[in-house]
């Protein structure tokens, strides 16, 4: 898959291990698409390094920062005296509960009480370089995106940023590079017919091209 997404110039994609004993897989991957792919899954300012000096362009870390439900800014500084901060994406999934989204953690089972909000998305952008935000209500499920959150990020964020979850069709993508205000990223993943979905590859890569 990475090979493919180099030969496609399609920069930006994750790298995610969600758990342990990929690690061989993992370096495999960004050795082959160096620069190209971000790494998540597992990040600490004590192996950061590691894996951008294998490739990856970018390191995306959650539990590392969020520690019992709170921003742990001693382990933000740490993480950006290790790589800088222009090597860093903040995970900011989050669920939503009571009108408000808030940041998950323990694979998006523990809800924190950072919200995600113009004053957080302000807040933490002085700390990385881009936010990855999965909608986890949708995440997974080809239900189409989650339209309230896509529109906090595209009104708010001041960085670059990342919206994931619930794409199914090309008219979702219109439709985050709309409501988003044409400042959203999204990945669309098990849509795809590369991952057993409904949506061709190859249509996406031609949208994003055009």
């Amino acid at each position: 898959y990475a090979e493919m997404y180099k030969a496609d110039n399609l920069t930006g994609g994750h790298v995610i291990a969600l758990g342990a004993g990929y690690q061989e897989a993992t370096l495999a991957a960004l050795a082959a698409f160096p620069g190209g792919m971000q790494m998540g899954g597992g990040i600490t300012a004590e192996n950061a390094r590691t894996y951008l000096d294998a490739g990856a362009s970018h390191v995306i870390v959650t539990s590392y920062v969020f520690q019992q439900g709170q921003i742990d800014w001693a382990r933000l500084d740490q993480l950006i005296a290790a790589v800088g901060k222009e090597r860093i994406v903040l995970d900011l999934s989050c669920r939503s509960r009571d009108g408000e989204f808030w940041v998950v953690t323990d694979r998006w089972q523990r809800f924190t009480d950072v919200a995600v909000n113009a004053q957080t998305l302000t807040q933490l952008s002085a700390h990385c370089a881009e936010f990855l935000v999965h909608g986890v209500d949708v995440e997974g499920m080809r239900l189409g995106i989650d339209s309230a959150l896509v529109e906090i990020l595209g009104a708010h964020s001041p960085l670059p940023v990342t919206y994931a979850g619930g794409a199914r069709s090309l008219a979702d993508l219109e439709l985050v590079k709309r409501i988003g205000k044409g400042r959203v990223d999204l990945t669309i993943g098990s849509a795809l017919d590369i991952f057993g979905g409904d949506v061709a590859y190859r249509d996406v890569v031609a949208w994003q091209r055009g």
